[in-house]
């Protein structure tokens, strides 16, 4: 069963800065892409656990913070960062 993918306005709003300011945007896109993939299938399983709702997941080079609401269906992207990669 599949999971609605919110990006609350603040995430949406840093995301795009993320990829203006970015050296590679297409890698921000790709990551991006993977983010909401990952969280409309198995959001639950994906990342890992912070606390009693909220989760994190990286996907170079972006990591999020999100919550779940498995009787909805929904899920709430809240924060986006810079995950640098290692060499």
């Amino acid at each position: 069963m599949k999971f609605t993918v919110v990006w609350v306005p603040l995430a949406e709003q840093k995301l795009a800065r993320l990829w203006l300011r970015a050296s590679d945007r297409s890698a921000v896109s790709k990551a991006a892409y993977e983010i909401d993939a990952f969280l409309k299938t198995s959001p639950l399983s994906a990342g890992e656990a912070r606390s009693s709702d909220q989760r994190l997941l990286h996907a170079a080079p972006l990591a999020v913070r999100y919550s779940v609401s498995p009787d909805d269906r929904l899920v709430k992207v809240v924060d986006v960062w810079w995950y640098p990669t290692r060499a």
